[in-house]
């Protein structure tokens, strides 16, 4: 039996200025577009990987008025889920976001566990950490 992974879901407050920073600054592109009420879900994704989707939903859509409140408190505080992208570049990509005026967690640096990676938030609040792909 293979089980693969298809879909991954973050919290958003801003689709289009999710759009800037996910299609516009790394390079992802829209794969669908779904608005109904006051709610959207927006899916993207790597262009080299069309079988996986990041789903990026109205921060609190479908859920109850009090938790609704509560994912929108948590995704302005950061508190939320985030997303690791890996790169053959970390540098040159971390200049990209940098430049975007995306907010700089933390700058491109050796990992003592092996890995090269920066980190960022995107608009919303969720972290977006960058890995380089480690050498052959």
């Amino acid at each position: 039996m293979e089980l693969t992974l298809q879909c991954t879901f973050l919290e958003v407050d801003d689709h289009e200025a999710a759009i800037a920073f996910y299609c516009d600054t790394l390079g992802l592109e829209v794969r669908q577009d779904v608005k109904m009420d006051d709610a959207r879900w927006l899916t993207v994704g790597p262009k080299d990987q069309p079988e996986i989707g990041i789903v990026m939903q109205t921060a609190g859509a479908g859920r109850s008025p009090d938790d609704a409140r509560s994912i929108r408190t948590m995704l302005a505080k950061g508190s939320l889920g985030g997303l690791v992208f890996q790169t053959d570049d970390v540098d040159a990509l971390y200049e990209r976001v940098a430049a975007s005026g995306a907010e700089v967690l933390q700058e491109p640096m050796d990992q003592f566990y092996g890995l090269r990676d920066c980190a960022f938030r995107d608009p919303s609040g969720n972290m977006v950490r960058i890995n380089q792909k480690p050498k052959a």
